[in-house]
């Protein structure tokens, strides 16, 4: 199973969004996905308010502790990991036109442009990319 069906498998199972685009890259972050889950709980159903896509707070969220020096006193990592987000954000938006939840689900229109599994396994294909080369 690559990390696109068990993103899928994990938001079946019952994980929002975040969660289940997030723990499916616990193994490549280095995080416990008990944890990993508790820290995206909130992220989920566009942070509550139908606001920024949960599969895209999860791709933040795996970009962050991938990338991050975790350097308290002295960090270096900030520019790149907001660079990884922004292109992982624009080949998010490129495949789905949108990273709103509410818009995503078509909420307001009745035209939905992206399914929550579409968008999960958007989320983690692009992740798979970006962090490892694997397309």
């Amino acid at each position: 199973m690559d990390r696109k069906e068990l993103a899928v498998s994990l938001h079946e199972k019952g994980f929002n969004c975040a969660q289940a685009v997030a723990c499916a890259f616990c193994n490549v972050m280095g995080y416990d996905p008990a944890t990993v889950f508790k820290l995206s709980e909130a992220f989920g159903r566009g942070m509550g308010t139908y606001g920024t896509c949960g599969a895209v707070s999860g791709m933040a969220m795996v970009i962050g502790m991938k990338n991050s020096d975790g350097e308290l006193d002295a960090p270096a990592t900030k520019e790149s990991s907001y660079e990884l987000m922004h292109q992982a954000t624009e080949m998010f938006l490129e495949k789905n036109k949108s990273i709103v939840c509410s818009e995503l689900r078509g909420m307001e229109t009745g035209c939905v442009l992206r399914e929550c599994n579409g968008c999960i396994e958007d989320a983690a294909a692009i992740l798979d990319e970006l962090l490892l080369g694997i397309k």
